[in-house]
């Protein structure tokens, strides 16, 4: 049985919650503040974010949910422009549902959202220390040649940039990049095919949803934090009206 998690202080909101998840068969558990949230991760299996919280901005608790944890998280809110979509999406949600909604449209996002995310994995002492990670070859300190995009145990690489899929983490010259859930799959999907073009609607049904009913623009604001977190734009290059492609930046002279 699946426990999902519920962030919410509307006391009448999150009872309503917890009965519409009880009939559909999911267990729950309930806080009302996000530093409570943050103390319940390890047994949700999804949250649902109210971003009204009492004691922590809603978008700063996706923040630091998604920093320690790959759990799916669908926020929730009485705003529903654009901008606050947007940046709950960029903070790490994997789907945003607008106030008021109707039971039976929450259980289908967050059947999808499940359905989408598979399992995650657990990161703890145990797992890392089996997971080899990417990085230079101890013999001679140099790593080995590999054509980009292709690699070993789920890790993809191009240049000096590696993906790996099981252990869900990004290395570039052999230092952890730290990105949210969304980035980690639009960025494992440039890798696949580096140097080609990746058209808008293809990332969007792929990385969001097929049936993603806002704006491609959310696209956008993942493409800008992820050109920043690998210092460079070259990274990731527009095709205008098109899409985007991976290449790998060409060292700068001295």
């Amino acid at each position: 049985m699946r426990n999902v998690l519920i962030v919410e202080d509307d006391d009448g909101v999150a009872e309503a919650l917890e009965q519409a998840l009880t009939v559909h068969g999911y267990a729950t558990c309930r806080t009302a503040t996000g530093a409570a949230a943050l103390e319940h991760l390890d047994d949700a299996s999804l949250v649902l974010l109210d971003l009204g919280l009492p004691d922590l901005e809603g978008h700063e608790v996706c923040r630091r949910i998604r920093e320690r944890s790959c759990v799916p998280v669908i926020a929730l809110s009485g705003r529903a422009g654009e901008l606050d979509r947007v940046m709950a999406l960029h903070m790490g949600a994997d789907d945003f549902v607008a106030k008021p909604f109707g039971r039976y449209e929450l259980m289908a996002r967050i059947q999808a959202v499940i359905r989408r995310s598979g399992d995650c994995p657990r990161h703890d002492a145990a797992a890392a220390a089996t997971e080899p990670e990417p990085g230079p070859d101890p013999v001679g300190g140099h790593e080995h040649e590999q054509p980009a995009g292709t690699g070993t145990g789920g890790i993809l690489r191009a240049g000096p940039l590696s993906l790996d899929r099981r252990a869900r983490k990004v290395y570039l010259d052999g230092t952890e990049v730290r990105i949210t859930r969304k980035e980690f799959e639009l960025l494992a999907m440039l890798l696949e095919e580096p140097g080609t073009v990746m058209e808008r609607q293809d990332i969007m049904a792929r990385v969001w949803d097929e049936n993603w009913f806002g704006s491609t623009r959310t696209l956008d604001v993942h493409v800008g934090s992820l050109r920043s977190k690998l210092g460079s734009n070259d990274w990731i290059e527009a095709a205008r009206g098109v899409g985007y492609r991976l290449t790998v930046p060409q060292p700068r002279a001295s």
